[in-house]
């Protein structure tokens, strides 16, 4: 994943996985492998990751005037939800 800093109207993004179902594996694999750096980039942003058995696995983020925008990833890869999530916070204007 190519790291970079995201627009400022983007002001939080929540990431809701489970810790054991196979359905999150791509989310939790794209997790381990970009956190540090999207944290790295992007400092101030409130990167909120949420574990709970049985879940469904599901990107929010927040945006200006309290705009939020839902992705659900359960099944995909960790390549498909890097294509989902870079889709997701491109939205930022």
């Amino acid at each position: 994943m190519s790291v970079r800093a995201f627009s400022k109207s983007l002001k939080e993004l929540r990431v809701h996985m489970s810790q054991n179902s196979p359905a999150s594996r791509g989310l939790r694999d794209f997790i381990v492998k970009s956190y540090p750096g999207l944290k790295d980039a992007n400092p101030g942003l409130p990167i909120l990751i949420r574990e709970a058995s049985g879940v469904e696995s599901r990107i929010i983020a927040r945006f200006e005037l309290g705009q939020e925008r839902k992705i659900v990833v359960d099944n995909l890869s960790a390549n498909d939800v890097e294509k989902k999530f870079n889709a997701l916070v491109s939205e930022a204007k």
